[in-house]
């Protein structure tokens, strides 16, 4: 069996997989209701959190795969590496580390946008590459190349803000609930997205990058201009145009790549990837040629870096018991 751990941010996630790459139990535990009275993911709870999390996890992991020996049974510890948060990250990093040494199985390292990438693996059997993803979420927008499993090639990223960020900000702005990104998607449903001309981020450019701190900063204008006249703020229409603005500039930017590369097939992964509009922009304009993970798959998990240790494991061998987390590894 696989034992993947990931806690690059705020979720500890544990999953079970074997050698064949079916999964057998993934678990998650969410910090949501800890960090939302903060706006935002405090770094050092978040590490507090996930030592409470792992160990009750990693038992309660097993005990749903049916797996009685877990010692006896397990082949290889794949872990988050990176990037991420530092003092999540080693948390993650030392158990794995520990459990490996204890039960005298391989330990990988796992790349965590790697990780989001192998999410499409588990969820569509027969996807090889090569392929382009989006994998967009609250800490990265990143268009990458898959040429093969464990060759990959960035093709673009932000400047700035990632779009889940952007996503939380602007909910934040309009004083909605943390997090904002299913927020912003529930009421964006019952706005009129043409009531705001928001701009489209690098929609005059011939490069594949995103910023999205420029449209952040349009909403917060608009807000503004609204409070001045003594208006009331229409939150369901900003959020319809906001949101209208982010996935035209998402899809805009991959179908360049597309362009640019001559890859037809893409993926979608991350956080922002369960967001209702931006599967149905993909599925329209790329069709069967377009690869989605359901919704557990989307947001960080244990299941998407077990499938990627194993292959990396696989592929080129292990790590060694030197390795150490790196909270701004580049997946290319």
């Amino acid at each position: 069996m696989v034992l993947g751990i990931e806690t690059s941010c705020d979720d500890t996630g544990v999953a079970v997989l074997g050698f064949d790459g079916k999964v057998l139990s993934s678990l998650l535990s969410s910090q949501i209701k800890d960090h939302a009275a903060f706006g935002g993911v405090v770094p050092e709870l978040a590490s507090r959190k996930h030592q409470e999390a792992i160990i009750p996890l990693v038992r309660a992991a097993f005990s749903d795969a049916g797996i009685d020996d877990p010692a006896g049974e397990t082949g290889l510890v794949a872990v988050t590496a990176g990037p991420g948060l530092m003092g999540s990250l080693l948390v993650g990093v030392m158990t794995a580390k520990g459990l490996a040494q204890a039960w005298e199985c391989p330990i990988i390292g796992v790349n965590h946008i790697e990780g989001h990438i192998f999410a499409n693996r588990i969820a569509h059997e027969g996807l090889d590459p090569p392929f382009l993803c989006l994998v967009v979420s609250g800490g990265h927008t990143e268009v990458i190349l898959v040429r093969d499993w464990g060759n990959y090639e960035l093709v673009g990223k932000t400047r700035d803000d990632a779009a889940g960020e952007c996503y939380d900000k602007v909910a934040k702005i309009l004083g909605l609930s943390y997090p904002g990104g299913p927020e912003v998607d529930r009421l964006a449903r019952e706005g009129d997205p043409a009531a705001f001309d928001l701009p489209v981020p690098m929609s005059g450019t011939r490069e594949v990058e995103f910023s999205f701190s420029g449209l952040k900063t349009a909403v917060l204008w608009a807000v503004s201009r609204i409070r001045d006249e003594k208006k009331e703020v229409p939150v369901a229409d900003l959020c319809a145009a906001f949101q209208k603005a982010t996935v035209a500039s998402l899809l805009g930017k991959v179908c360049l790549a597309s362009e640019l590369t001559g890859i037809k097939r893409v993926c979608i992964s991350g956080g922002v990837s369960a967001n209702s509009a931006l599967r149905e922009a993909f599925r329209d304009r790329f069709r069967e040629n377009v690869y989605i993970p359901p919704m557990d798959l989307c947001t960080d998990n244990a299941a998407m870096i077990a499938a990627a240790g194993l292959e990396r494991f696989l592929r080129f061998g292990p790590s060694g018991l030197d390795m150490t987390p790196d909270p701004s590894a580049s997946i290319a």
